[in-house]
């Protein structure tokens, strides 16, 4: 009776079209002739049962409509089924009268697609009639404006959605703007179009009266300015647009997101998953992670990519990451579906970082189908297991095999045709490499003494069960995962050993699996759930508290502030800040509860096999209170390590393969043979690194000036943010020089790696990695089967210049460094990669792999603060000849052709300088010797150390007998007899004691130093030359001593004078230096002398300006510089 015959009949065309799928829907939206202003009507039919009025609401009110009645009716149809029709009459508010021909099917689209959960029910949904956009439009701002609120917008959904309701002109330009911008099909005069909305968007937006509508319009128009590309405009297999959709940004311009910005970032966005992927340069590799963090998981990505840029440090590529959240997990579903709903979410993610990616076909660049680049080729994406996603690899790399991704299963590190970081135990090895360093340090061999541990994890996960299998004499008293708490107050470590074995191999094992029966007296697993746990006496003794009983979160609290050797974190989450910090700036409100303070730990050292166990803040000051800590970056590098060595791996063999010179099988069976060699490749880098920190930080306090003045150049040249690493500021650099105190070890180890990421920049810039091609800094990356039968191949790795200078960046500052590149071009001008090839000649002129390797085999026999010493002075040997070479050859070096020419030279010199120094100098090596081998240094590494300071004279000496045409032998006995006569050797240790405690007075100490050594060698061949009759060393001296005896006597008189006088300075020294180059035949004419001229300007406070060489452009081919 409420509808005529006409309308009857639409309606019962409308119930034809009804399946029997439960989403299918009909729908009429219209307007009846005598219907008042801003009154329309909305029919939905629907098979069988009802619409129930609590969903359908929701979305209408959404859609901007006001439901005023709702008429239901039930037709029963001839075949006894029924269909439910339901009229709505509703009231619209715009300020438009509505035209329902122009938007119908826009409404009912959309509509239908909230209904089947295809699009969001929010109040974006208004835009439909507000600004007569689809829904596909609508989910072009949702998205951008769903990236912004991770992006740290504080504006909440519902106010965004207002803004952008009120100003429905502007929402239809940002969305036209976006067209114009990212349609391939409208490119031909798409940057007049953009050019034209752009001003047109800033007219409308200078009327928007409401300053936060302003603020959040303004932040969607950047946001889509900042964006490179969209897979917007493709579509899926058939022929419709995909249900994601995916953006590129230039985080530099979006003006909302907080620091570090990484270099490129894409965010995937649909209604059941957002994912977003944070990459730190063209070559970027990271783990994906299923976050749990629904609203702000890209700062939990942005903590773990900070991490990842610091790890990277030791790989070839540099950071990323990824974090993607299931919004649509069943809520009442068992682990199956759940697992099986993360997995679909993935495999989206994937798709989404997929679709806006360029591939590589038959080695030319193939951009992705109907995506608009606005930015330069990027080809390169690799991703890695995370937390969730430990056994997704497959799954991602056979979605690149879908893709026809050029990396194939290399896309996906640690699948099953790769690297399994479990099984390997890698992660929890390379972090273990940090714990015996901190232990040896404290004079203890965990592995074979017995020692303490609580540990934050489970036997089940990989870094916490690996790392616990790693030491058969761990006596882990207590553990805590986030279902129980796990306590054994006095273990027996092999019995304990031997459960924690069975509980790792055990599927799905947890603390409550552990045989009760093993645990010692007083301990027990005990539920994180339980309101309270009785304390046993044990217990409390172990603890040191009184407490009877305790609720879990305190309990596991005490747990933490234990008195015990190891702290090993390989669980998630944040558990330890400073005092100094709040719980809301720390970013992981679930333990909250559970956090304690660094100044409240007991703990002799800290492993952190997991990340962001604690702040960096915390660890600070827990270095800085004696604790002994690195940073989560460089315990935990190793597994990535590995990813990069799987991938480099695969791209070589890949080669192989697709030339027919190998099968598949025989790629993968190779790739399995080789995982020990490579394990220990990657173990070698947390040796080294670790190593290099232990260096680092016996110097802290006395380099802290220099570390200080490295921190600002880094700053000035953009590449580090102080606050954002927490690093000291001015005034704490001051207060800690005053006292004495240096950088912590968690402080080195951030700058270290920020060295390290600079350096590889540079180096890769440069034609450095051009002439290593055929050099080892390539090949030993390989594991040892690759460069026996691939070796001709490697030249050709499409990442063999990104290899070789992370191979030379990692090797130079570890050996020689974090401030050695900084210093040496400080003092000389010359490039980082000229100085790298002074490295690299005088690594091999005195053949110091092979005392490198003499001393770490010492591990665990001489102390470590021994092995420390002998490694600082060969650093310094390093560095004096370093500088030597860049000074006095020509640049760029030779490496082959320099190394070969002094090479020989330096093994005669050592052979003949303990019987040509000096009497004190040989005293002074004996007593060198003596004291190394009373502390287990075998006598003839002892003798080698000891006598580095005098080898350094090799160059010199190998100059002049080349020039002069002489033995080696012959002239070094000459000039160690010269400068004894002359007192040079007391003059070089005048030099050496000068204070450094800033930039000036290192380069005029520099250049006192090496106007010496110029000068010594420059008397030595006056000696030879002019003396050439005379048989041996002590009668051409004395003659040459009768024939320039005024310079020499006046030089002996200057020398005794300073000798006798107060402690010398620079002033003193420099008048010493013009006597010492008075006596040369040619005088002051015959060298640049750049001592005066540097210690007037340290007076004056002006810098000399020094010309630095221009970097190279990145080449394949070899420097045809000027060989030795």
């Amino acid at each position: 009776e409420h509808y005529v015959s006409k309308i009857a009949v639409y309606d019962i065309e409308q119930m034809e079209t009804l399946t029997d799928e439960e989403h299918s829907l009909a729908m009429s939206f219209y307007r009846p002739l005598e219907a008042p202003e801003g009154l329309v009507q909305f029919k939905m039919f629907h098979a069988e049962r009802p619409i129930s009025l609590s969903d359908a609401l929701p979305m209408l009110e959404n859609m901007g409509l006001r439901v005023e009645e709702e008429r239901p009716s039930e037709i029963q149809r001839m075949d006894g089924t029924c269909v439910w029709m339901h009229d709505f009459s509703m009231k619209y508010s715009g300020q438009r009268e509505l035209v329902l021909d122009e938007i119908r099917d826009k409404f009912q689209a959309t509509f239908a697609r909230v209904w089947r959960r295809e699009v969001e029910n929010d109040g974006f949904n208004r835009l439909v009639l507000r600004a007569k956009l689809g829904w596909r439009e609508i989910v072009i701002l949702r998205a951008y404006s769903k990236y912004l609120r991770q992006a740290g917008w504080t504006f909440s959904h519902r106010y965004i959605q207002r803004a952008l309701a009120s100003s429905p002109h502007i929402a239809s330009l940002l969305v036209q703007l976006f067209h114009a911008r990212f349609d391939p099909d409208e490119q031909r005069n798409a940057e007049r179009t953009s050019d034209k909305l752009v001003d047109e968007i800033h007219a409308a937006l200078g009327e928007v009266a409401n300053l936060d509508e302003d603020r959040i319009l303004r932040s969607l128009f950047g946001a889509i300015l900042a964006t490179l590309r969209t897979n917007y405009y493709q579509t899926g297999d058939n022929g419709e647009s995909k249900p994601y959709v995916s953006f590129k940004f230039d985080p530099e311009k979006v003006l909302e997101l907080p620091e570090p910005r990484p270099m490129f970032e894409i965010f995937v966005y649909s209604p059941r998953v957002e994912g977003v992927h944070l990459r730190g340069g063209p070559v970027a590799r990271g783990g994906l992670r299923w976050s749990d963090r629904r609203e702000d998981f890209r700062t939990e990505v942005l903590g773990l990519v900070k991490a990842q840029m610091v790890k990277n440090a030791v790989i070839v590529p540099v950071g990323s990451k990824g974090g993607f959240v299931p919004k649509m997990l069943p809520s009442a579903g068992d682990r199956e579906a759940i697992q099986a709903e993360g997995i679909a979410c993935y495999e989206i993610f994937i798709r989404g970082l997929l679709d806006l990616t360029d591939n590589l076909v038959a080695g030319s660049l193939v951009p992705p189908p109907r995506v608009v680049r606005r930015d330069g080729d990027d080809p390169y994406l690799v991703v890695a297991a995370d937390k969730g996603t430990a056994t997704f690899s497959d799954i991602a790399n056979g979605i690149s095999r879908d893709y026809g991704f050029w990396l194939g299963d290399a896309f996906a590190s640690g699948g099953s045709q790769g690297y399994d970081h479990k099984a390997m135990g890698i992660t929890a090895r390379g972090a273990w490499e940090s714990v015996k360093r901190h232990f040896r340090e404290l004079d203890v061999d965990i592995q074979t003494t017995d020692f303490h541990v609580v540990g934050i994890g489970d036997m089940a996960g990989d870094v916490f069960g690996n790392g616990m299998l790693l030491s058969r004499h761990i006596k882990l008293v207590g553990a805590f995962n986030h279902l129980h708490i796990f306590l054994d107050p006095d273990p027996d470590p092999e019995k304990s050993f031997k459960e924690r074995e069975r509980l790792f191999t055990l599927p799905r094992s947890s603390w409550e699996d552990y045989d009760q029966k093993l645990i010692s007296k007083g301990g027990g697993v005990f539920f994180r759930s339980a309101k309270s746990i009785p304390l046993s006496q044990q217990m409390r003794v172990l603890l040191e508290v009184e407490n009877t009983s305790m609720p879990p979160n305190d309990l596991i609290k005490a747990l933490l502030r234990a008195s015990v050797d190891l702290l090993w974190n390989g669980g998630i989450g944040t558990y330890v800040k400073s005092a100094e910090e709040h719980h809301d700036a720390v970013g992981d409100r679930a333990n909250d509860g559970l956090r304690i303070d660094a100044t409240e730990l007991r703990c002799k050292v800290v492993g952190e096999g997991g990340n962001l166990g604690f702040t960096q803040l915390g660890r600070i000051e827990f270095a800085a209170n004696g604790g002994r800590i690195y940073t989560d970056a460089i315990d935990n590098s190793a597994g990535v390590d590995t990813s990069d060595h799987e991938v480099n791996i695969k791209i070589l063999l890949d080669g192989v393969v697709q030339n027919g010179e190998m099968t598949g099988k025989q790629r993968d069976r190779l790739l399995a043979e080789m995982t020990e060699e490579v394990g220990r490749l990657v173990l070698r880098n947390n040796y080294v690194q670790t190593q290099a920190l232990s260096q680092a930080h016996a110097q802290a306090p006395q380099m802290l000036e220099v570390h200080a003045r490295l921190m600002r150049q880094l700053e000035r040249d953009g590449e580090l943010n102080r606050e954002v690493e927490f690093l000291p500021g001015k005034e704490e650099l001051d207060e800690r020089l005053s006292v004495g105190r240096g950088l912590t070890r968690p402080e080195l180890s951030v700058l270290l790696a920020y060295v390290k990421i600079g350096l590889f920049k540079q180096l890769l810039e440069s034609d450095l990695p051009g002439d290593c091609l055929d050099g080892e800094e390539l090949t030993h990356y390989f594991p040892t089967p690759l460069r026996e039968r691939f070796r001709d191949l490697m030249p050709s790795h499409r990442l063999a210049a990104d290899i070789i200078s992370t191979e030379l960046a990692n090797e130079i500052v570890n050996r020689a460094g974090m401030t050695f590149i900084f210093r040496l071009s400080e003092e000389t001008g010359a490039s980082p990669a000229d100085i790298a090839r002074a490295y690299m000649v005088a690594r091999q002129i005195f053949d110091l792999p092979t005392v490198w390797s003499e001393v770490e085999a010492l591990d665990n026999v001489a102390a470590a603060n021994v092995q420390t010493d002998m490694l600082l002075e060969g650093r310094k040997l390093v560095e004096r000849a370093s500088r030597w070479l860049l000074r006095n050859r020509p640049q760029p070096l030779d490496v082959a052709a320099n190394t070969s020419y002094f090479a020989d030279g330096a093994r005669a010199v050592a052979r003949v300088i303990p019987e040509l120094i000096p009497e004190d100098g040989r005293a002074q090596m004996e007593e060198g010797v003596a004291r190394l081998v009373a502390a287990e240094v075998p006598g003839e590494l002892a003798r080698r150390v000891a006598i580095y300071t005098e080898l350094f004279s090799t160059l010199d000496i190998v100059e002049v007998a080349k020039s002069e045409q002489m033995s080696v032998e012959d002239v070094s006995a000459v000039y160690f007899s010269l400068g004894e006569e002359l007192g040079l050797h007391w003059m070089r240790d005048q030099i050496i004691a000068l204070p450094r405690d800033n930039r000036w007075q290192a380069l005029a100490r520099a250049a006192l130093r090496d106007d010496l050594h110029t000068q010594e060698r420059l008397l030595t061949r006056d000696v030879l030359r002019q003396e050439a009759t005379k048989p041996d060393a002590g009668s051409r001296i004395a003659a040459w001593t009768t024939h320039n005896g005024a310079a020499v006597q006046r030089c002996r008189q200057v020398l005794a004078d300073l000798k006798g006088g107060p402690k010398t300075d620079f002033a003193m020294l420099s008048v010493a230096m013009r006597e010492i180059r008075s006596m040369h035949a040619d005088g002051e004419s015959s060298v640049e002398s750049e001592t005066s001229m540097v210690v007037a300007e340290a007076k004056s406070g002006k810098a000399r300006s020094k010309g630095k060489a221009k970097a190279k452009a990145k080449s394949k081919t070899k420097s045809r510089g000027q060989a030795a």
